[in-house]
């Protein structure tokens, strides 16, 4: 059967790191995705367990990004074990609770993770993006690479609704600060977001924004700089769909059709489910 060989870079080290796929007509495809779908990590953490040198294809070992091979005819191994096929997509909505890391391991620190709740699922699945460990609400779950890829990248925009207990009362002034994106957060303007007052108590009051990026701790570090300190955040919406208040810290439900509906037409991507 002839061969192609898929050239996964241009540097004088990528030579010996070719891949050998049979060709099929079948087009190859980066390793780290071959990996993300067939449920064996994320796409970020594969690229790791290549560069770690942990995966061969057809043999041979690979550490380079650009490497790719064809699904179902390469043989893929990861430290050593055969990779399986890939795993029916799954969508899961999860009402992330307060004092749980949005990871999957902490390394050496031991922290509570939210891989506690995602041992009994069918499929392996990743958190899209991150809550802090003490911020609560939506957190999406998937296995779907490229519709978790779209909602992360800024150029979609995908809008976040929070809604925050902070300190005092944010006066119209300290509402207009945090909408027009004159706030700075490492040095760089923020978008223009959207600010509301949900209600207000003698010495606090909850605060809903609404953002189209995601910095570390942005929310947070926004109040603040119109002085009003955020003691409690949750994330109630995420790109249209609304967290259901059916669903108690901890729990997790699959997304509906329509759900899942709204969260690809948002980026972009035709209706389906992969």
């Amino acid at each position: 059967m002839p061969y192609h060989v898929c050239l996964g870079a241009t540097s004088h080290a990528f030579f010996d790191q070719w891949t050998f796929a049979p060709m099929t007509g079948q087009e190859p495809v980066r390793l780290q995705k071959i990996l993300a779908d067939a449920g064996v990590a994320s796409r970020r953490a594969s690229e790791r367990l290549i560069l770690e040198g942990r995966v061969r294809v057809n043999g041979k070992p690979v550490t380079l990004l650009g490497a790719k091979a064809v699904p179902g005819k390469d043989r893929i191994e990861v430290d050593g074990r055969a990779l399986a096929g890939p795993e029916p997509i799954a969508h899961y909505m999860f009402n992330k609770p307060e004092g749980f890391l949005t990871a999957l391991s902490d390394g050496r620190l031991g922290r509570p993770t939210i891989a506690t709740f995602l041992e009994p699922l069918p499929h392996r699945v990743y958190p899209v993006g991150r809550l802090d460990r003490d911020v609560t609400g939506f957190l999406l779950l998937t296995n779907d690479g490229e519709l978790a890829r779209r909602l992360m990248h800024p150029s979609f925009k995908a809008p976040k609704v929070y809604r925050a207990l902070v300190q005092g009362h944010p006066g119209p002034e300290a509402l207009r600060a945090l909408q027009d994106g004159s706030l700075l957060v490492d040095g760089k303007p923020v978008k223009p977001a959207k600010a509301r007052m949900l209600s207000s108590g003698p010495d606090k009051g909850w605060l809903e924004l609404t953002l189209t990026e995601g910095r570390h701790r942005q929310v947070k570090r926004m109040c603040s700089q119109v002085g009003h300190k955020v003691q409690r955040l949750k994330r109630v919406a995420y790109s249209g769909v609304r967290l259901d208040p059916a669903l108690g810290p901890g729990s997790m439900r699959e997304l509906s059709p329509h759900e899942l509906r709204i969260l690809r037409e948002a980026v972009g991507l035709p209706e389906g489910n992969g």
